[in-house]
């Protein structure tokens, strides 16, 4: 049986609603009108143990509502959903214990608190025994190189140091399964990569099934062996993220520098996306056109100081993959 199990996942909010103005506050007192909006339409996927799924879509798609189900925050309008065989909402204690999460927007640490205070906090709340504790804690610390953090009120640290411990504090239970919502959000690169490193090591080493929501598609392409693409509270695909590239922009983008100025290539099935001095980039079907085919004929006729062949930016394959489906930010 899956880790995690959805089937016919709905989830409904009923809203207020009134007119703009004086007299459509005055009217809403009378007569309230409401409006039903659906966040998630009969989602259905499911998780082995140990996988790492990228759940991406853009604002308002629904991949928070399903992480706050999941990690029994909300309770679904209808469908079914077990993790490690309990459904969240109906056994939320013996649930909650089971699993670690991390929300970008959000601390589960104490503010004016030092770090190794929250964790000792959290060691009492989840019941960790103190053996297990002092392992997980010299684990996470070592992982997240957080010696120089832990006496430090939480509220002094910089957004990437927060985001190391509130991923630390997510752990220190040593949950099966880690839901990280945008946990990369606001943070710098090396904060970015020092989280990626964590989460890969704690997959791949540690058997941690992971899901994660963010708007960074290096994330996903650094982590996620399958990605769910989710938009207006519907699951648009389901796959790995190289087979969604190949599917949705096939192109690739050369670049090239010439010995003297960029000539006006004219050839069949390429298109110039930019000229500028010794430098052109064209954009070509390797199905239609080999690379070296093209490359080939450009340099039987021209001498190059340079060449660099690229896929698409992943931004460009997933905007375009959300414009194919009318998937648009909400």
């Amino acid at each position: 049986m899956p880790q995690i199990l959805v089937q016919d996942l709905s989830k409904s909010y009923l809203v207020s609603e009134r007119e703009a103005g004086a007299w459509g506050a005055v009217k809403g007192l009378v007569r309230r009108r409401r409006r039903v909006i659906d966040a998630l339409k009969s989602v259905s996927f499911s998780l082995e143990r140990g996988e790492l799924l990228g759940f991406i879509g853009p604002n308002g798609a629904g991949k928070s509502t399903t992480i706050k189900i999941l990690s029994a925050i909300l309770r679904p309008s209808s469908g079914r959903c077990e993790v490690e065989g309990l459904v969240p909402w109906r056994d939320r204690i013996r649930h909650v214990a089971r699993i670690g999460v991390v929300f970008g927007q959000r601390t589960q640490l104490w503010w004016d608190l030092p770090v190794i205070d929250g964790f000792e906090l959290l060691r009492d709340i989840y019941r960790v025994g103190e053996a297990d504790y002092r392992k997980s804690l010299d684990a996470m610390v070592g992982l997240m190189h957080l010696e120089r953090l832990l006496d430090q009120p939480v509220r002094q640290l910089s957004l990437g140091q927060r985001m190391r411990c509130e991923i630390a504090a997510a752990m220190l239970h040593r949950p099966a399964i880690l839901f990280l919502d945008e946990p990369t959000i606001g943070l710098d690169a090396p904060s970015k990569l020092a989280v990626r490193e964590f989460v890969g090591t704690l997959n791949r080493e540690s058997g941690v099934t992971v899901i994660l929501t963010t708007h960074d598609m290096h994330d996903i392409e650094a982590l996620a062996q399958r990605v769910i693409v989710i938009g207006n509270g519907v699951i648009l695909a389901d796959t790995s993220f190289e087979r969604l590239r190949a599917e949705v922009l096939t192109e690739r983008r050369l670049f090239i520098e010439f010995a003297g100025a960029a000539p006006a290539l004219a050839i069949a099935g390429v298109k110039v996306r930019s000229r500028e001095g010794n430098s052109i980039e064209l954009a070509f079907d390797p199905r239609q056109l080999p690379a070296p085919e093209l490359i080939g004929r450009i340099t039987a006729e021209y001498d190059l100081l340079d060449f660099k062949l690229e896929q698409p930016r992943i931004e460009e394959v997933i905007a375009h993959f959300y414009n194919l489906h009318g998937a648009t930010e909400a």
